[in-house]
């Protein structure tokens, strides 16, 4: 994912009122061409997005691997911009600067809140789709989910192979 897509989400989310997925009688379908359009990113493997929407309470098809994916991109992400922008910053702050964007319940799970998550992932009826937690994993299997259809983590160059 690049630092684009990471700025552009959150962007998106901290300047403009982010149409929010209603519950409505709508379909998962229409749900996923929503966020899409939230995220300004269409998928060309739509079932990416389909599995990033997906808890492990629901299916044993469920987003745990992009969420780990989406969490090291993320922390990667910060990483890279922070040194780039200070080749001397010390160790402790970039723990501190990762650990922030890393925070389930201030950070990723709010983000995840305004656009709407918890009325698109699927979880089981004894499941709370609006735990941050859940928001939170959902939200950064979004990102390993992107990563994986563009095949790219950098938009500059494909990812390392």
């Amino acid at each position: 994912v690049s630092f684009i897509l990471v700025r552009v989400v959150s962007c998106r989310l901290a300047q403009q009122q982010v149409k929010r997925i209603e519950s409505s009688p709508s379909t998962f379908a229409t749900d996923l061409a929503t966020l899409q359009t939230q995220i300004g990113y269409q998928l060309s493997v739509i079932n990416l997005l389909r599995r990033a929407m997906t808890h492990a309470s629901f299916s044993q098809e469920h987003n745990k691997s992009l969420t780990i994916f989406g969490t090291h991109l993320i922390e990667t992400s910060v990483s890279l911009k922070s040194l780039a922008k200070d080749i001397d910053i010390s160790s402790k702050v970039l723990t501190r600067l990762i650990a922030e964007v890393s925070n389930v319940n201030s950070s990723c799970a709010l983000d995840g809140h305004r656009l709407g998550l918890e009325r698109v992932i699927r979880v089981s009826s004894k499941t709370d789709a609006s735990n941050s937690a859940i928001l939170c994993a959902a939200f950064r299997a979004i990102f390993g989910a992107v990563a994986t259809d563009s095949g790219m983590v950098d938009e500059r160059r494909p990812r390392f192979s």
